[in-house]
């Protein structure tokens, strides 16, 4: 029994102690208002997941988005499903037994990092589907944003299907989830430059539209950090 236990141990600690959490199926075991409880557990609290319903036989689409708190409980949030026209409204939108994804599309990452080194490096420490920071500086633009806040990468990440943002602080790496607004992980990093590049690394000189199209200082670490 020792030797079992002991052994169940080993296999579970490494995936407890990555860095990027997996994308995990479960289910709806029950609902009430917007508070769900989940038939398995999700592998981080703070991911953000898809409710499917199933339509028929081979349909199931998106219907809602989730939270997860922990304990095998999460909270609906609001967030636009994806336009279904062509299915028939499900009232309830919920119900026991839909299935969940936990960290839908988490292999796509936007990466914000405060210089091309540290983004070169960390693009190469992992097989993900790297969003370049250039897609998100254009879309700022259009958005007549200064900086990355909550709400801008929440509708980034629902215009381009991204999963989670990887942001460089000062000492530390964390992956934000830009649909719960929560940060699910974080870890050490060391070997980054004293000062970046302002408002975050990109390869664009000078975009001529917005805000991006004027010159403007700042502190990178100081305006990735504060995330609001």
């Amino acid at each position: 029994m020792r030797i079992v236990l002991s052994t169940l141990l080993l296999s579970i600690v490494p995936l407890m102690a990555d860095f990027y959490p997996s994308t995990v199926q479960s289910s709806v075991a029950g609902i009430s208002q917007k508070n769900i409880v989940l038939k398995r557990p999700l592998p981080a609290k703070g991911m953000s997941a898809v409710i499917m319903h199933r339509y028929g036989k081979d349909l199931r689409a998106i219907t809602s988005y989730m939270r997860y708190d922990g304990s095998n409980k999460g909270q609906l949030i609001t967030n636009e499903p994806i336009d279904h026209g062509d299915l028939p409204s499900v009232k309830p939108k919920v119900r026991a037994g839909d299935k969940v994804i936990g960290g839908y599309l988490y292999k796509n990452i936007l990466l914000l990092a405060p210089d091309a080194n540290t983004y070169a490096k960390i693009i190469k420490s992992a097989d993900k589907n790297w969003i370049h920071p250039d897609i998100f500086a254009m879309f700022l633009s259009k958005e007549g944003d200064q900086i990355p806040t909550q709400e801008n990468l929440q509708k980034f990440a629902n215009e381009y299907q991204i999963g989670l943002v990887y942001i460089v602080q000062r000492g530390k790496a964390l992956l934000y989830d830009p649909i719960s607004r929560r940060y699910v992980s974080q870890k050490a990093l060391g070997g980054l430059p004293a000062k970046g590049q302002f408002p975050f690394y990109m390869r664009l000189g000078k975009i001529e539209s917005g805000w991006f199209s004027r010159e403007k200082k700042g502190d990178y670490y100081s305006s990735i950090g504060n995330l609001k």
